[in-house]
């Protein structure tokens, strides 16, 4: 994997928010002064390109106060044991997620479900970077820890845990309120490598533990004061969460319409 940067892998939102870039999927940096709060951490092979992500915002890894995790696909958990075990930092997560994290189950889309869809577009260029990124690595968080406490946490940028399970059963987007921003993580992204569509949009239905609850939570979302999102997937939008999630269910409704279309010939 590279681990040098375009001039479009770090954007700077607004404040002290940044979204990066990795190999297919996102990470958010928060800082304060000289301290940050980290939102996900890629892939396993995307570990030094989070340090240098870092190391462009003027941080050492040392200065991330916490890692907060959406979820705990290996695609956003990739770095975390590392970071924790040689930087004592803690892995903060909801309490549903945390034996997730641990490993004692794996809520992840199966080989077998991937090779059913090996002939859509894009189905196959993703499995075989997820591989090669380390998609299928055994990388528990030995000390995963669930929130101190409810409502905002006491970090850089004050983030807010907002329950949305569904893509996993401890899934969970972070409130920005300050800067009026919303980490979305799983729960609506804007872009995947193997969706044909752009803009605010659910994963594919295989990628979700349970489907309907992805949906309910994609509702929820709608209600969050925020005019700018973060997904976990895609580039940032900017307007209305309200609006994107309208978006995103038309998208998800037509797609549930063709699936049914084309299981009835």
């Amino acid at each position: 994997m590279q681990n040098k940067f375009r001039d479009d892998d770090i954007v700077h939102i607004r404040d002290e928010v940044y979204l990066v870039s990795g190999s297919n999927t996102n990470w958010v940096v928060v800082k304060e002064g000289d301290s940050a709060t980290l939102i996900d951490s890629g892939y396993p092979a995307d570990y030094e390109r989070l340090l240098a992500s870092l190391a462009t915002l003027g941080l050492h890894q040392g200065a991330v106060n916490a890692l907060l995790v959406t979820h705990a696909h290996n695609d956003h958990i990739g770095a975390a044991e590392r970071m924790r075990a040689l930087h004592n930092i803690p892995v903060l997560m909801h309490e549903e997620e945390v034996p997730h994290a641990r490993r004692d189950f794996l809520q992840q889309v199966s080989a077998g479900q991937v090779l059913t869809q090996a002939l859509h577009s894009g189905v196959l260029p993703w499995a075989i970077h997820a591989l090669r990124a380390g998609g299928t690595y055994h990388v528990p968080v030995l000390s995963p820890r669930p929130f101190p406490t409810p409502g905002p946490l006491d970090l850089p940028g004050a983030p807010t845990p907002i329950h949305t399970p569904g893509h996993t059963l401890g899934h969970c987007a972070y409130h920005l309120p300050g800067s009026g921003i919303l980490v979305s993580g799983d729960a609506l992204v804007t872009g995947h490598p193997t969706s044909r569509i752009s803009g605010p949009q659910l994963l594919p239905d295989m990628f979700h533990a349970d489907r309907d609850r992805a949906l309910t939570s994609l509702v929820a979302l709608g209600g969050i004061d925020a005019d700018t999102i973060l997904p976990g997937h895609g580039p940032a939008h900017y307007g209305s969460v309200k609006e994107a999630v309208g978006q995103a269910l038309q998208r998800a409704e037509l797609n549930a319409v063709l699936s049914r279309a084309a299981g009835s010939v």
